[in-house]
């Protein structure tokens, strides 16, 4: 399969399935390796790019999502009525932000960091998509793990976690310390 080809077919596979598709998947459906389809790929994105048209090709991680251009926002607004992304509480986003860098974490990594109950948070950012379950730590009581979503990269405009801006991280090793010992953590808000 020729270049052109292969990028026409990674076009309609992205414009029908109308979510991300894992660069693997792509190279087994169009029987090339996986090498073609990300130059295939991040050309015709290039050229969808240059030629400022109504969508483009983004790439999250280990997949690629046909999406629109982000400069035809307000055109599909008025068009769909589309709601903008959720809005997130500072609890939210302090979450997530732990999620994000400590990943995968677990609630009470969370609340460690925080100082705070965390459920209300997590329970929120799962039901909007922007973390999921990664599984469980090997430790007495098997507590859920967390990692952020495809949906993060696509919702905060990055292409993968090496994005995120760098910071300095709590040292886990020392438990954090409520102000006075023996106060229980303050509830979340």
């Amino acid at each position: 399969m020729d270049q052109t080809e292969l990028q026409r077919a990674i076009e309609a596979i992205l414009f029908a399935a109308g979510e991300s598709v894992e660069i693997s998947r792509l190279a087994m459906a169009l029987e090339t390796d996986e090498k073609e389809i990300r130059e295939a790929a991040d050309t015709l994105a290039d050229q969808l790019a240059f030629d400022r048209r109504g969508i483009r090709i983004l790439r999250l991680e280990n997949s690629y999502q046909m999406v629109s251009s982000p400069q035809m926002a307000d055109f599909i607004t008025k068009a769909l009525e589309t709601r903008k992304p959720p809005k997130l509480s500072a609890s939210q986003l302090e979450t997530l932000t732990i999620v994000a860098y400590y990943q995968p974490a677990t609630k009470a990594m969370v609340e460690q960091i925080r100082g705070v109950d965390s459920s209300y948070s997590i329970s929120g950012l799962l039901n909007k998509k922007l973390i999921q379950e990664a599984g469980r730590l090997n430790v007495p009581g098997r507590p859920i793990q967390y990692k952020t979503t495809p949906n993060f990269l696509k919702t905060f405009g990055l292409t993968s976690l090496e994005e995120l801006p760098e910071i300095e991280k709590v040292n886990l090793g020392e438990p954090v310390i409520p102000e006075e010992e023996g106060e229980e953590p303050a509830k979340e808000g």
